[in-house]
């Protein structure tokens, strides 16, 4: 008996199985720091052989076709390489912002050019998809972008609101659902055509509408729900072409991307509702007023030679990392000095709160660039009972993951946060530029703490000023 098999089919198919395996092993091991890089290659490895496999489509068969696929790989590749040579790790988020936008793009724009295409099979359930994830593509797109320019600093990180915001979005989001319908039921008509096209552009306009009030403290979480967005619009995208890398991959960064979700915004002690519609970030004039209103309470300031020596004879010394440490690229002087102090005998961790920085592991990242063994980061909930054991605390451009008003002020904006329990060690040392608030604006009554010692200046020359007078003490 003779069986007539497409050997095309058959190895896409066999192709997208392997690619897809690999994606899943990838992101089992990124959950580890570890195996994180093995993972991350694992996962590259799936990547390549899915554009592979691409090219051996029934649908991609031709010429065009084929020599399109190539020239968008070599023009992608050029600028990936470029950017990931040349980008600092304190725009990681900008970058991160910027990719994942990227993804959104492209899940809608497909689905547009599908559904405008000549060969389209307009059955309900394809129409749908197409409806989806041109949605939701468009909204993590414009939502990435607003992300994006306010990690950048080209527009302001402070929410930016106006008089019945909320009313527009909603007017804006039954606009889109309304066009969404009928492009559903006309299909196959001019008219569902320019119903589509007209939804997909008011999509691009309330995604923008939607991030525009949330502020910089809620961009960790804002970029996991955009990044579960992309992966939802991709997977919805796989189903339209019938290509089950897609679906698979999709699948897995929407499932991840909410799960991460939800777990900042139990870091923070707030419903998700909270993050997208509070204006969290906004200048905040509970808890005494903005900083700087209560500047006159003392605070002690001292140089690196008298930080040196609590931290020099102490026995043990936690370190709590954040964005100012990400600014300053202070995290190679930072594992200098711990390495220092190790020399001498003292128990050295990092302690990282899960949206310390400006996107999800922002710290554990940093850190791991310098080579910081990952057994020394320790997340909050592992090393918070350790802090009234503590002999000294270094802070290093932390603000308000470290902030007490969170725990003992009703009327403050952080309050219920988890915080780190910075101020229950013996002696604290914080190094900062200035007195200036965190992104949350409020004062921390941690830096007036009669314990807490202000080192200012920048942190890494602070911490390499750190270095050499350790080694003198």
């Amino acid at each position: 008996m003779n069986v007539d098999i497409d050997w095309r089919l058959a190895f896409t198919q066999v192709s997208y199985v392997i690619a897809s395996l690999c994606f899943i092993i990838g992101l089992k091991q990124l959950g580890n720091a570890a195996t994180a890089r093995r993972g991350n290659q694992i996962a590259a490895v799936g990547m390549a052989l899915a554009i592979f496999a691409t090219f051996f489509d029934r649908d991609v068969a031709g010429a065009t076709n084929i020599m399109l696929i190539i020239g968008g790989i070599i023009v992608g590749a050029i600028i990936a390489t470029y950017f990931a040579r040349t980008v600092q790790m304190t725009a990681m988020p900008q970058m991160v912002a910027i990719y994942n936008g990227m993804g959104g793009a492209t899940a809608a724009l497909v689905s547009v050019l599908e559904f405008t295409g000549p060969n389209f099979d307009d059955q309900r359930s394809i129409v749908l998809s197409v409806v989806l994830s041109a949605i939701i593509g468009s909204i993590s797109f414009a939502g990435s972008m607003i992300a994006f320019l306010k990690l950048q600093e080209l527009m302001s990180g402070r929410p930016i609101t106006y008089g019945g915001q909320q009313i527009v979005n909603a007017l804006l989001g039954i606009a889109v659902v309304a066009l969404g319908a009928y492009t559903i039921y006309e299909r196959g008509s001019s008219n569902a055509t320019t119903a589509l096209l007209v939804m997909f552009a008011l999509a691009i306009v309330l995604g923008a509408l939607v991030v525009l009030p949330i502020g910089g403290a809620d961009m960790p979480v804002v970029i996991a729900i955009l990044n579960s967005l992309t992966g939802l619009a991709a997977a919805i995208t796989g189903f339209e072409l019938d290509n089950q890398a897609l679906v698979v991959a999709g699948i897995l960064v929407g499932a991840s991307g909410s799960l991460l979700t939800l777990l900042m915004a139990r870091a923070m002690n707030r419903p998700v509702t909270n993050v997208l519609f509070g204006a969290f970030g906004a200048v905040q004039t509970t808890s005494g007023g903005p900083a700087g209103a209560r500047e006159a309470q003392p605070i002690r300031e001292i140089s690196a030679d008298d930080a040196a020596v609590p931290l020099a004879y102490a026995e043990r010394v936690i370190i709590v990392p954040g964005y100012g440490l990400a600014v300053a690229q202070a995290q190679h002087a930072c594992r200098e000095l711990a390495e220092v102090l190790e020399e001498r005998g003292v128990d050295v961790k990092y302690a990282i709160h899960p949206v310390a920085g400006r996107m999800p592991g922002h710290m554990n990242v940093l850190l791991a660039e310098a080579n910081v063994p990952y057994d020394d980061l320790k997340e909050m909930d592992d090393i918070n009972d350790d802090f009234n054991r503590t002999d000294v605390v270094l802070v290093v451009g932390a603000n308000d993951v470290v902030n007490p008003a969170a725990r003992s002020d009703p009327s403050s904006p952080i309050f219920g946060m988890p915080i780190l329990n910075v101020d229950q060690a013996k002696n604290v040392i914080v190094l900062k530029r200035s007195m200036r608030s965190g992104f949350a604006g409020i004062e921390n009554d941690l830096f007036h703490d009669p314990k807490t010692s202000m080192l200012f200046g920048d942190a890494k020359d602070s911490l390499t000023k750190l270095v050499g007078a350790v080694k003198a003490a």
